[in-house]
């Protein structure tokens, strides 16, 4: 039985923070993989600072294609949108049925508004959850301490954001080590967020 850690986003654009957490996920829990599920536009996200589907994926796909252990993935780029997480699990489920164990990753700070996921408690029922640690403000709802099925796993922790690395990289400041290489060599190709 393959463990795979899933860990969404939009990752506009995937940097050395995404990178670490999955390769920590990966060598210092029982995960054999983690796929990065690029998700697609969502309808509440402004699409002017968002790239296009294919070329967060294909950033993604360049950052992770040189780790055996870390996978590039798009499937929700043909489910229908918004992407709840449930609808992906059930697809995943359906497409691959024997050999893999599914499970979420996420950041802490998540699971403060966890209860508002759509079938949060199917989720949570059938899918183990692996959380790095955030710096956050706000406590963590009671029912999900504690609980069977939620992992702490103690990565490092990355306070390094896309949305910073856009805004920096637009005001001409070189945010060049925070990304892995082939991510800053596309990126700076398509003259990406300027």
């Amino acid at each position: 039985m393959k463990k795979v850690g899933l860990y969404f986003g939009t990752f506009n654009p995937i940097h050395i923070g995404h990178m670490v957490i999955a390769n920590h996920m990966v060598e210092f829990s029982d995960l054999d993989e983690v796929w990065f599920i690029v998700t697609p536009q969502s309808p509440f996200k402004i699409k002017n600072s968002m790239l296009d589907d294919h070329h967060r994926y294909q950033m993604v796909y360049e950052a992770t294609k040189d780790f055996p252990k870390l996978k590039a993935s798009k499937i929700e780029f043909d489910l229908p949108q918004p992407n709840y997480t449930i609808n992906t699990l059930l697809y995943l489920e359906e497409k691959y049925p024997v050999g893999y164990q599914f499970c979420l990753i996420m950041g802490a700070d998540n699971l403060k508004g966890f209860h508002k996921w759509k079938n949060y408690e199917i989720i949570l029922e059938n899918y183990p959850i692996y959380l790095y640690p955030r710096i956050s403000e706000g406590e963590i709802n009671t029912r999900f301490k504690n609980h069977p099925k939620i992992h702490g796993i103690a990565a490092p922790i990355m306070e390094i954001s896309s949305t910073f690395i856009r805004k920096q990289h637009k005001a001409g400041k070189n945010i060049r080590p925070m990304l892995p290489d082939a991510v800053w060599k596309y990126m700076d190709e398509m003259n990406f967020y300027r």
